[in-house]
């Protein structure tokens, strides 16, 4: 006789529980959401349902890579950002709720340009261009992987015709003025890479998580040649970790970036600095 869909959820809960896995019911419904190719809602409401073998085995694979604790958005390839769906794998970081702070901000005043330094999966440039639809962006990043990635996030979101990118380290190769300057860089510290959560330490690529060091190492770069590519009304919004932003701020100011402000995030933490240029 076939499992039924509740059976299998339960098991599936039980295995994700077993191996450590934080939020191990909410995981599985997404999971197994994904192999049936159904929303949770219509998952719920079939639970008595048998399931087909194929099914069953396409499950088993899935709670099995979540109990190595491969990140649910790289077993799904897709993470939800702002307004959007954006394709991830382990080639990108996984855009998180924290850099909404950032965009949030940024959409307070209009501008004709952006330009977002390490983009990743482009979720902040993207994001911005889909709210601001006269606008157009440069994104860089040293990734030609993660480029690739961006690229087809921007092709699906339907920016592609109004984003250039480009492979560069930091400001490398880099010119121009631009009303918006955005980044979420690398900002863990070497000290503190062996505290993240397994998901995030063994499976996202360090380039995008830390500098090595004392983490602040993107912030001095781009602060030392931040002038020379803001327009003359401009601003720049750079995500922060929480403890980080008197040394960041001390980083732009010491950089004679004389206007830096902190901006808290919904968790009422310190997220985002941002500097103005007038």
């Amino acid at each position: 006789m076939s499992e039924s869909l509740r059976s299998t959820l339960e098991r599936a809960t039980m295995m994700l529980t077993a191996a450590g896995i934080d939020g191990a019911a909410r995981d599985a419904q997404i999971l197994l959401a994904h192999v049936l190719d159904v929303d949770q809602a219509t998952l719920i409401a079939r639970l008595d349902e048998p399931l087909k073998q194929s099914a069953l085995y396409g499950i088993d694979r899935v709670i099995a890579v979540r109990s190595l604790h491969q990140p649910v958005s790289h077993i799904i390839g897709k993470r939800s950002f702002w307004n959007h769906d954006f394709l991830v794998n382990s080639d990108v970081l996984d855009p998180r709720p924290d850099t909404e702070t950032l965009v949030s901000a940024a959409l307070e005043r209009p501008f004709d340009n952006v330009l977002d330094l390490g983009t990743g999966s482009g979720a902040i440039v993207i994001s911005l261009l889909a709210e601001s639809p006269n606008s157009m962006g440069v994104a860089s990043d040293i990734s030609a992987a993660a480029l690739d990635v961006a690229r087809r996030n921007a092709g699906r979101i339907g920016v592609a015709d109004r984003v250039r990118f480009v492979e560069a380290d930091w400001l490398g190769g880099l010119s121009g003025r631009f009303d918006l300057i955005v980044s979420n860089p690398p900002y863990i510290s070497e000290a503190e890479m062996q505290q993240l959560a397994p998901e995030v330490r063994d499976w996202e690529p360090h380039l995008a998580l830390t500098p090595g060091g004392d983490g602040l190492e993107a912030y001095r770069i781009i602060a030392a040649g931040l002038g020379e590519l803001m327009a003359p009304s401009g601003r720049a919004l750079f995500e922060i970790g929480h403890e980080q932003a008197k040394r960041v701020c001390e980083i732009f100011m010491d950089a004679g970036l004389t206007r830096p402000r902190v901006l808290k995030d919904l968790a009422g933490k310190d997220r985002v600095v941002q500097i103005s240029a007038l």
